[in-house]
């Protein structure tokens, strides 16, 4: 992962990690601002991408917050794997409850 070239160039003080994870938050924004920009939203710009851009930037988004991942000190795919888990869970236990 590009934890490594990360590391190299910058550090992983405490700081570096803040802005990493602080990056993931900005990725966001240009995610919403694509979708925004597929539904014209901004009547000054008009339509500005198409949904495919906006794939491209909510992707960007999640390698962002695996990088951030990594740069705490976890393993990203045993992270993302555990999260998956449990949010299964919570759909398995919710229509558990909608069955009975």
């Amino acid at each position: 992962m590009s934890v490594t070239w990360l590391d190299g160039h910058n550090g992983r003080a405490e700081h570096q990690i803040t802005l990493r994870i602080l990056k993931v938050s900005e990725e966001a924004g240009e995610a919403a601002a694509a979708w925004i920009g597929v539904l014209g939203n901004n009547p000054r710009k008009g339509r500005t991408h198409c949904r495919e851009q906006v794939a491209a930037e909510l992707a960007d988004v999640a390698i962002t917050a695996l990088v951030a991942i990594e740069s705490l000190g976890f393993d990203a795919s045993q992270t993302l794997a555990d999260c998956a888990e449990r949010v299964l869970e919570r759909f398995t236990s919710s229509s558990d409850e909608a069955d009975g």
